[in-house]
């Protein structure tokens, strides 16, 4: 049977097109941004729609890539032979929304500005590097004019760079081992059956692109992007909430002091990076054990908990 996989692709390309547009409008400078970005949103034709199409293509992306990341952990796929292509998967989820992270600081909003100082902090607090990570994202010790422009370069260029030779390896590898087909134990094997590109594989993307451009314009309709308060540096924001896939990362930094919450925050990561070797010496240990899908199945209501619990208190 002919599956898509192709989503989180399409809605890359859909960001890399609408943002080549809204680049032309776009002014980089802490005293022209807030501006520019009203102007897309007001005055150039289409300009709100190109922008919802960008907000809500970045949006469904890191849910796909999510979603993807979870059939592949909860069905093992990736074992044997597929580690290399796990672990280039897992450097998207960590690349995507530092991408929109820095996407939205741009607009010079006044959330986004504190955001940006906040995420700054965070950074500071690792051992060794967080300094320098600091001042890489900010362009010195504090916001200041160069900030924007900096915040603009890493989004526009340097991480779509990167996020899209990521998807050029992960989409090789895919071709070179093939698709691991979830089958079950008392399964017959059967031979692997091919489809053509043309017209099977292209009719099937073609489906789906159509499918995401209608559910994208209807959520850039419904609920466009609004553009907020613009920044004042010496007033604090009354409501300081970060986007929704960093709400699990916010509510742990407020359980622990700040270099335990970023260290175990890496820490995690890092364990998940190297997740098939883990689970190959799990299961030399317990052969046949399913003790990944159990953990899979804590962590996942883990993640759940604390984004719930924080999207449900007060900012």
């Amino acid at each position: 049977m002919v599956r898509p996989r192709g989503t989180p692709a399409y809605l890359f390309a859909v960001q890399i097109v609408t943002g080549i547009l809204l680049a032309f409008y776009y002014e980089a400078s802490p005293a022209t941004a807030w501006d520019s970005v009203r102007r897309i949103t007001d005055e150039a034709a289409f300009g709100w729609y190109i922008r919802g199409i960008h907000k809500w293509a970045a949006t469904l992306m890191v849910v796909a890539v999510i979603l993807h990341q979870m059939r592949v952990f909860f069905t093992g796929a990736y074992r044997k032979p597929r580690e290399i292509n796990w672990m280039v998967g897992m450097v998207h989820p960590a690349v995507h929304p530092g991408a929109r992270v820095h996407g939205v600081q741009p607009r010079v909003r006044a959330a986004e500005l504190l955001g940006a100082t906040v995420g700054a902090n965070i950074a500071d607090s690792v051992p060794l590097v967080g300094g320098f990570m600091k001042k890489l994202m900010l362009a010195g010790d504090s916001y200041n004019q160069n900030t924007t422009s900096r915040f603009f370069v890493l989004h526009a260029a340097v991480l779509p760079v990167t996020l899209g030779l990521l998807v050029m390896i992960h989409i090789a590898i895919i071709r070179i081992q093939g698709v691991t087909e979830m089958k079950f134990d008392d399964e017959k094997e059967q031979e692997t059956k091919y489809f053509n590109f043309f017209p099977d594989h292209m009719m099937t993307e073609l489906i789906l692109g159509l499918v995401l451009m209608v559910l994208l314009t209807t959520l850039a309709t419904i609920l466009p992007p609004t553009m907020g308060p613009r920044a004042n540096p010496i007033e604090t924001p009354e409501v300081i909430k970060p986007e929704w896939y960093f709400y699990v990362a916010f509510r742990w930094l407020k359980l622990f002091p700040g270099t335990v919450a970023v260290l175990s925050m890496g820490f995690v990561v890092f364990l998940m990076f190297l997740w098939p070797f883990v689970d190959a010496g799990i299961r030399k240990v317990r052969k046949g054990s399913e003790l990944s899908v159990w953990i899979g199945i804590a962590a996942v209501a883990a993640i759940l908990g604390l984004t719930i619990w924080e999207a449900a208190v007060a900012h």
